[in-house]
């Protein structure tokens, strides 16, 4: 196993004259749980898309699991490397729609009892398969989507503040499926203002204006 899965090295991001990140250097390893924090615009979540490839470094460069990220084909990438965005995005009809996806994008045969194993990992009952996507709340939203990612488990799964606007109950949940994933080897690399996701951390990354400002 490697020793880091990620090395993030002096990476920088300017977009348009404008310096969204600077001098960002930090290791992450296999099976760790980190969390990105600081104020409302200081790059967080920037980062995190550098992470995922939905943005590309203009300075320094991105080890993932010992090779350059750029060396990786993005589909390939992006099924090691998942990111669940702070808005859920479902598409299609209904939720076996969203969850049959991750078989199909693989060519492999839908396994519906994995998809009713699934939502059972966040408290949804098998008969939420046929259920519109326009008919769910927005925490279903957010556990459809966030299982959605882990019907095939991914080394890293990224997460941008995916617990904002839930009720207590569902973030309780949410927690309890990301505590579970974690303790399987799953890196968890989450942003968040939310203390006890912060507490639950096994170290924080403090962006500050684009710049890592205290690492703990």
């Amino acid at each position: 196993m490697a020793e880091t899965i990620f090395d993030i090295q002096d990476v920088g991001l300017t977009v348009s004259h404008q310096t969204l990140l600077s001098h960002i250097s930090f290791t992450v390893a296999p099976g760790e749980f980190v969390t990105i924090t600081g104020p409302s615009g200081s790059g967080k979540s920037t980062l995190l898309l550098l992470l995922a490839t939905l943005l590309t470094p203009t300075e320094g460069q991105i080890i993932f699991a010992g090779k350059p990220q750029q060396d990786y084909e993005k589909t390939v990438y992006r099924r090691l490397v998942s990111y669940c965005y702070q808005q859920p995005s479902l598409f299609g009809n209904t939720v076996a729609d969203n969850l049959a996806f991750p078989f199909q994008i693989r060519q492999k045969k839908v396994n519906h009892d994995r998809m009713v194993a699934a939502l059972a990992e966040v408290n949804l009952p098998a008969d939420m398969l046929k259920k519109h996507i326009t008919e769910l709340s927005g925490g279903e939203k957010q556990r459809v989507a966030l299982i959605r990612n882990l019907i095939f488990t991914p080394k890293v799964l990224l997460l941008d503040e995916i617990t904002t606007g839930l009720d207590a109950v569902t973030k309780d949940t949410v927690h309890h499926v990301m505590a579970n994933f974690n303790k399987q080897g799953i890196t968890i690399i989450t942003v968040t203002h939310d203390e006890s996701e912060l507490a639950a951390a096994d170290r924080l990354i403090n962006i500050v204006g684009g710049r890592m400002e205290v690492t703990a």
